[in-house]
This record gives structure tokens, sequence and C-alpha cells, in this order.
């Protein structure tokens, strides 16, 4: 199991800076969510090749590799060029990973909450052209249920990758959206079970329940929107206890894909970037105590 961080928290410190704080908090493996000169949000990848001689320069001189890169298209969006837009990032972008040997790519279906259908059959469009690419490449594409994408319910998003009936398609588990994933229950142990052998790759933070009264507040009342967070372990309102004790019952940390290889979890604390000298420790310790005591896998840690 590889035990990553995602850096979206310390993007702005350059790639040689972001790579030696990562590990000086003593994980291997980065998970590179959108960056401003790697692969934006919705744009074409960034990466030129002086960029990413640098990145590369740095994770060898500290001993670390690129679990993931994460990337967020349009790809099921009701728009059409827009969606051919996103197919053609994505295509720039599985090119960049197998330059730089990163193995699987993760992201979000995408589209408008309010459009399902027509946002369905852009994903379903989209996926006939880049499936091939994918498999030819030997490259993994991971899908989470993520708010304000027209699928946000974990058992519906997990619905749409196994008819794929692809080793190149996976499932994500973002524990932060938990309370979106069934509608404000939290049954982590449920959800988790139901994703079953397409689960590869877990994002940790912790959330508060967003459905109990008052927990936000948004004005004006009754706005078009979704509020998400990403503290750590323990400052939320998700289960961590079952959620550990669920991962370890169906032996994720010991899985070995046929493509991708070896499952991830991955650090994702966005909220409070100057708690992150602690938390991000924190969080490293609590996965690798949760995760591998039990297994005979080796920590992706330092």
């Amino acid at each position: 199991m590889k035990i990553a961080f995602d850096v979206d928290v310390v993007k702005n410190m350059g790639a040689t800076r972001m790579v030696y704080q990562v590990a000086e908090w003593g994980y291997q493996y980065i998970e590179q969510s959108p960056h401003p000169q790697i692969n934006l949000f919705y744009k074409h990848p960034r990466a030129s090749r002086e960029m990413m001689k640098e990145y590369e320069q740095a994770l060898r001189d500290m001993g670390l590799e690129i679990s993931s890169f994460i990337c967020v298209y349009r790809c099921s969006g009701p728009d059409e060029l827009r969606r051919q837009a996103a197919v053609k990032n994505w295509k720039r972008l599985v090119e960049i990973a197998v330059e730089m040997e990163v193995q699987v790519i993760n992201t979000e279906i995408s589209g408008d909450l309010n459009q399902p259908e027509i946002c369905d059959e852009m994903f379903c469009h989209s996926m006939e052209e880049l499936l091939p690419i994918f498999e030819r490449e030997g490259i993994p594409v991971e899908i989470p249920a993520h708010p304000w994408d027209f699928c946000e319910e974990n058992d519906a998003t997990v619905d749409v990758v196994k008819p794929f009936r692809s080793d190149n398609v996976k499932y994500i588990y973002s524990v932060p959206h938990t309370f979106f994933y069934d509608k404000g229950v939290g049954d982590v142990e449920r959800m988790l079970r139901y994703a079953s052998d397409d689960l590869s790759h877990v994002l940790i933070a912790d959330t508060m329940n967003h459905t109990k009264h008052c927990r936000y507040i948004v004005n004006p009342p009754g706005v078009d929107a979704t509020i998400q967070q990403y503290v750590a372990p323990g400052e939320g309102e998700v289960d961590f206890d079952v959620l550990f004790h669920t991962l370890r019952d169906t032996r994720f940390a010991e899985k070995h894909f046929k493509v991708g290889g070896e499952p991830i979890v991955a650090a994702s604390l966005f909220d409070y970037p100057e708690k992150m000298k602690d938390q991000a420790v924190e969080t490293r310790e609590l996965t690798e105590r949760e995760l591998l005591r039990y297994s005979g896998t080796q920590a992706g840690a330092r």
C-alpha cells in the first residue's frame, strides 16, 4: 500500500521545495493534485520540459515517487465543445503520466448536478474515446463520487464504474465526502463494502455532517451550492474507528491490482495550512498504525 500526501496545500512552494517538504513530513509518495505549472483544473496541462525536469530531480534527490496525478476536466459537462476540450486535456495528461512513469490518474466525473441525464451521456461518450487509451498505456483511471458532480452518492457512482468491466477503471472513496455519499447517514462500513473489489484508493480527511441543522450556515438561505471540508481526522464527524476497521477487515492494504499495482491512501488535508507541520505527520502515522499493523505490507512512508 502506498501512503501519499496530496500537495494541494503546498502547491505554491514551487516543485523542489514542495517535494522537500513532503519528504520532511515522512512521506514517500506524492499525490499530485492540480498545480498551476503542471495539471490545472479544467485547462490544458502546463507541464513544460523544464518544470518536469526540476520536479523529477527533486524526487530523485529525496527518494520520493508520484503515486498518482489528479485531474478535473469537464468530460461530462453538458457543453459538447467543452467536452471535446476535456478529452484533449486528458490525452495530454496521459502522455505526461507515461513520460514520468506515473501509474495512476484519479479524477472526478464532474458535470452538472442539475443535468444528470445529459452529463451521464457525455461521460460515457468521453470514456468511449479515452478508455482504449487508458488500456493501451496501462494507466488506470480512478473515479470518486464528488459533491456537485452529476452523481454525488457512493453507490450510484460505484454503479457508474462497474459496468465498464475494465481493470483500468476503479473507484475512490473520499472520506471528507462521506456525508454527501449517503445523504448524511455516514455509514462508512456499508459504503466501503459496496465498493468492494473496485475500491483502489482512499482519501483521508475529516468533515462535519453538512446535513445537520446549522452545521453550516449559508447566505442567502437556499443558495444552489455545496460546502466541503478537508480537516484532520478527529476534527469532524466521520467515524474513523469504523472506517479503519472496515479497511482492515477487507484487507485493503494487501490488495494488488492487475493495472496500477498497490492501493493508495492519500492524506488530503487542505483547510488549515498553518497546522500542516503537525497534521501531515499525525495523519501519516495514524494511517500506518491503523492499516499496516495487521498486514504484511510495508508503509509507503520513510
